[in-house]
């Protein structure tokens, strides 16, 4: 089980993508496809750097990266097609699963996440734990992405809890930077390439 930072909280905050969901490797599936068929590669490591990223953001990078014009939304559309093509592989985080189970009912969870919300629903609907979240916080409910604070202040917010009083479970750089400028706690939760294996 994922140990956390010493304190009583009155709210966790959870990324879904990486956090909740172990989806990072579909998710970079799904993306290497979408944009191949637009010509476009992805390394992994740039993928996993811009974790917590909005899709947009990526896709309008990429393009000003590669001098390319992929059609933002229609490249989106893709990414998310696919993605939902291999939600049957999708399996929850290991360590982070214990801490909703343990806590839930006991103090209110939301989800802050830079996905769209048709992704983070159907993360959540096939892991079974779309009804654990009082709030869910997706891509185009704020107006600055992570690594802003926007997004976990307004899931604070909806919840009725001072930030200060949040935990924050992220796998990302940009996410815990954003909890850090939100002035909450925050705990770590390792990639799937620093976890160690599953034993069969």
């Amino acid at each position: 089980m994922l140990s956390l930072p010493p304190g009583e909280f009155d709210a966790y905050l959870f990324d879904c993508d990486g956090t909740v969901a172990d989806s990072m490797p579909l998710h970079f599936l799904a993306w290497r496809q979408a944009l191949g068929e637009w010509g476009c590669e992805l390394s992994e490591e740039l993928f996993y750097a811009w974790g917590g990223r909005t899709v947009p953001d990526i896709i309008t990078d990429l393009n000003a990266d590669r001098g390319l014009a992929m059609p933002v939304a229609v490249v989106a559309d893709r990414h998310l097609e696919l993605y939902q093509e291999m939600l049957p592989e999708l399996a929850a985080v290991p360590g982070v699963l214990e801490h909703i189970e343990e806590a839930h009912g006991r103090i209110p969870f939301a989800i802050v996440s830079g996905s769209g919300r048709a992704s983070v629903t159907a993360s959540l609907t096939t892991l079974g734990l779309l009804d654990r979240f009082e709030v869910m916080v997706c891509d185009g409910d704020y107006p600055r992405p992570k690594p802003a604070p926007d997004p976990f202040l307004l899931a604070a917010r909806q919840l009725g809890v001072d930030p200060e009083r949040c935990l924050v479970f992220e796998d990302a750089d940009n996410g815990v930077r954003a909890a850090q400028a939100a002035g909450m706690a925050w705990v770590r939760v390792p990639g799937p390439r620093a976890r160690p294996a599953a034993r069969g």
